[in-house]
């Protein structure tokens, strides 16, 4: 299997229909709760909500990349998610989420085993691969979150 290939199962698997390390993934969660579970504050932690948008901001951020873009990211804004008030609102978070999340593993499944040891923008961001595997990682560490959340909804 190539490293692109290897890769590309990975990121599927966190974001989009795995079940094999967490047991879950991203899309499965999201569309498994209620806008008024998304947005239900518990103590000082982020809600499923505002953990959605700002995995999804990255995503998107590297994505425009791999699209020809320049970087326009910044880790300040990450978390600067529009108010969901409705379900209509966190549909479209979701549908948002789900189809960025589509098109990057596509993009990394095209991307050639030779960009992958290339460097992503700037050396001060590593290379394609290591940006790639961030994402994955990210993604898992705020997926743990997400279903702690959920956990302590059900016993509100």
């Amino acid at each position: 299997m190539s490293k692109n290939l290897a890769i590309t199962n990975r990121l599927r698997e966190v974001l989009l229909d795995g079940y094999w390390v967490a047991n879950t993934n991203f899309k499965a969660q999201i569309l498994s709760v209620t806008w008024e579970q998304a947005t239900q504050k518990i103590g000082n932690l982020n809600t499923i909500a505002a953990l959605t948008f700002h995995i999804n901001y990255y995503i998107r951020g590297v994505s425009d990349v791999f699209d020809g873009h320049e970087l326009t990211i910044s880790d300040k804004y990450s978390f600067d998610a529009p108010q969901i008030q409705s379900a209509e609102d966190w549909k479209n978070l979701v549908d948002c989420f789900i189809n960025n999340a589509e098109k990057f593993v596509n993009q990394v499944e095209r991307l050639p085993d030779t960009m992958l040891g290339k460097i992503f923008v700037d050396a001060k961001y590593g290379d394609y691969l290591r940006n790639i595997e961030g994402i994955i990682e990210h993604s898992y560490y705020h997926l743990g979150q997400i279903s702690l959340i959920k956990k302590m909804l059900s016993d509100l």
